[in-house]
This record gives structure tokens, sequence and C-alpha cells, in this order.
């Protein structure tokens, strides 16, 4: 359950070598996405036109939306393919980040509408017709937004894009609201009708959760926060480079799915310009080698002074 609600990360996760064919990954999984829970929505809306139940209706309503917001992500993705231009010199990278704040956004929604309801029946109890029809759309909703959730995480982590992650943990929040449809279902049919709120109160936890690691991601990147390990093995790989003597400073970022780095070495005393130069780029061509995720390296040397 833990991993669930905060899956494990790290930024250097998985290894795509081209920025655009992992744009084209990310744009595939969002539209992938897209169609099964397009397909969970219809499913589900084909039990409530034969159950007639005006709650799963409402919920049917809420999950084509909600399948809906993977269009800014996929928009985003696209941009992200854009050349830099003379205003935006480091690309449209960026529109990624931004479109995780909207996926932030409608998660804190779920769980805002998902603890309303749960408080609502709490105080007027409304008593669950066709139960049975009610537990399969709850379980046909799990089952989609849950695969399409491991799905977009696995992909998210692999071409390292936060806000990928995050609509994953997005569909996750929506398995759960449909897990709560059929926990408490199942709490009404065995004689204990306050069981649909009281799940619906622990599922706005777990959403909670879900949003917190979301956020923490998300936000890390916009504040150009980067996992200490990737700078680590950085650091590592600049220091083991010949002539080398010290790694002075080493900044790095990402932007969307995108590593960017610039680093000063310092070097032996007595080296030459021009092989300042070969050292600096040795260590760039070696840096990107070893962390496929790089879009861009910048080494700058300088030579060390005895005193």
């Amino acid at each position: 359950m833990a991993h669930t609600l905060v899956p494990h990360s790290h930024d250097a996760a998985g290894s795509v070598d081209d920025a655009l064919e992992s744009s084209a990954i990310g744009i595939r999984a969002v539209k992938l996405g897209l169609v099964a829970l397009g397909i969970t929505a219809l499913a589900q809306a084909v039990i409530v036109v034969l159950s007639g139940s005006v709650a799963l209706a409402a919920d049917t309503i809420h999950n084509f939306s909600d399948a809906l917001t993977a269009v800014p992500l996929w928009i985003a993705f696209a941009l992200g393919t854009r050349a830099a231009t003379r205003r935006y010199t480091y690309g449209f990278g960026r529109a990624e980040d931004l479109a995780g704040l909207f996926v932030l956004a409608m998660i804190a929604f779920s769980a805002v509408v998902a603890g309303y309801e749960a408080v609502m029946r709490l105080i007027h109890p409304v008593q669950i017709q066709h139960l049975g029809w009610v537990a399969v759309a709850g379980l046909v909703g799990f089952i989609g937004n849950e695969t399409v959730a491991m799905y977009r995480i696995h992909v998210g982590r692999r071409i390292g894009s936060a806000a990928l992650v995050a609509d994953g943990l997005h569909a996750r929040t929506d398995g759960f609201t449909s897990l709560a449809v059929l926990l408490g279902a199942g709490g009404v049919a065995l004689g204990f009708p306050l069981a649909d709120p009281i799940v619906g109160l622990l599922i706005t936890v777990a959403i909670l959760a879900v949003l917190r690691t979301a956020a923490r991601d998300v936000f890390r990147r916009l504040m150009d926060g980067v996992d200490p390990d990737v700078v680590e093995t950085a650091e590592s790989v600049l220091a083991a480079r010949p002539a080398v003597t010290t790694v002075r400073s080493l900044q790095m970022r990402w932007i969307g799915h995108r590593l960017h780095a610039d680093a000063e070495l310092e070097i032996d005393s007595g080296t030459t310009l021009e092989q300042a130069r070969s050292i600096a780029h040795d260590a760039e061509h070696e840096l990107m080698r070893e962390m496929p995720k790089l879009a861009q390296v910048r080494v700058h040397c300088c030579v060390s002074r005895n005193r």
C-alpha cells in the first residue's frame, strides 16, 4: 500500500536515448491511456443504462471528464518537440511541467469531491439501489483506471517525466474512487449502510496521500530539483576523467523530461589550452554516454595554479 501511494522513484531510472523518441513514447502513453479510460467509462455507461442508477451515472460522467485531463499533457509533449527559439532559448520542455500543475489540480479536485460526497452521505444517508450493478461498475472502473495508472507511471519513470507520473497517479485516484463504490456496495449488501460514506472518507485520505506524492515530484521539477544520487553519479563520472583534479561546481536541472548540466572542472597545472578543450569535450561525451536523459552538457575547464 505504501508503494502504491508513494511509488519509489529515481530521476535517472530507465534509459531512452533520444529527446524526440522519449516525447513520442510519452505521447503514445497518453493516447493509449486515454483510449483505455474511454473504454472503461463506456463500459460503465452501459451498466448505467442497464441499472438506471443515478449515482453510477454521475460517477461515469466524472470518469469521462477525468480521462480528458490527459489532453493538456498530450499538448505539452507535442510542444516539447519544437525547436528552441530566440525567446524560448531552452525550448518548450517546461510546458510539460506546467501540465503537471493542471494534473495536480485535478487530483485535488477529486479529493474535494470524494470527501464532500462522503460527508453528505454520512449526514444524509442515501439508499443504494442495484447493488450488483454498482459493484460491477466499481470493479470495471478500478481495473481500468489502475491498469492505466501502472502503465503511465512506468513510462513516466522510464522517460523521466514527472508530469506523466502525476497523471498516472491521477488515474490511480479515480481507481480508488471506483474501489470505494465496490467496497461500499459490499458493505451495504452485508447490512451496514454507512459502509459507503466511511469507505469514501478513507479513499479521500488515500487520494490526499497520492496528491502529496505527485505535488512533491512536480514542484521539485519546477524548482529545478534533481535527485542527489543523479548529481553524485555525474560528479563521479567527471572526477574520473584524466587530468581532472577537482569538480569545482556542477549544476543540473530538468526541463520537461530532459536533463541539462553545467560543470566547472579544475585540471592539472601545465595543461595547454588545446588539451583543456579536449578534456572538456571528452568529459561532455562521457557524461552524455553514462546518463542518456541528458539533453545538453556544458563543461568548462580551468587550470589549477600551485601557490
